[in-house]
């Protein structure tokens, strides 16, 4: 496959994991019931929220990746794949260690079982919401792996890339006499 298309999967990919972050945060931070606010809703929301930061600076590397394989730069697309890659892994060890691990999972149904009617549906809703989110975040990882996986490929073809800058020089007299001497000299 072209490498324009496997960046812009990844992106797509990125996306599509924001999107359904965008709507687990709106479930634990809006969707709550309005009594009886917990230590655990509030540390849920920071770690959805300091999730999807990672995912945003993802986005924003990919799309860097992106705009290098269409020059074709693949050294440019290469670094930002790798700070792509880093973030993807902040984002997918926060949302497995401080989203849906074993503890946390049973600390939300315990905490909606003890709280009532209405925390209770709050937990299930927000249980739904993390498991919207795995597909997306296993979608992520394999199209970034693809993504290495066509770099790796197209890094035994030659790739030249000519960065041009102007250089110029000026000249500053600040003995006037001197300017006078360069001035009829330059004509």
């Amino acid at each position: 496959m072209a490498l324009e298309t496997i960046f812009a999967e990844l992106y797509k990919q990125f996306k599509r994991l924001q999107d359904n972050l965008v709507a687990l945060r709106l479930t634990v931070a809006e969707d709550k019931p309005r009594y009886g606010d917990a230590v655990l809703v509030d540390r849920l929301e920071d770690s959805v929220t300091d999730t999807m930061g990672s995912l945003d600076r993802c986005l924003v590397e990919s799309r860097l990746a992106q705009k290098a394989v269409a020059l074709p730069d693949l050294e440019r697309a290469r670094r930002a794949l790798v700070r792509c890659q880093e973030q993807f892994h902040a984002a997918e060890r926060r949302f497995g260690d401080e989203l849906v691990s074993y503890e946390r999972l049973r600390d939300l149904a315990s905490f909606g079982g003890a709280r009532g009617k209405e925390w209770a549906s709050w937990t299930g809703s927000v249980k739904h919401g993390l498991e919207q989110c795995r597909d997306p975040l296993d979608g992520a990882s394999k199209a970034l792996a693809a993504c290495w996986q066509e770099l790796a490929e197209h890094s035994g073809t030659t790739s030249i890339v000519i960065h041009s800058t102007n250089l110029g020089q000026k000249i500053v007299v600040k003995d006037p006499q001197t300017a006078d001497v360069f001035s009829k000299s330059a004509t």
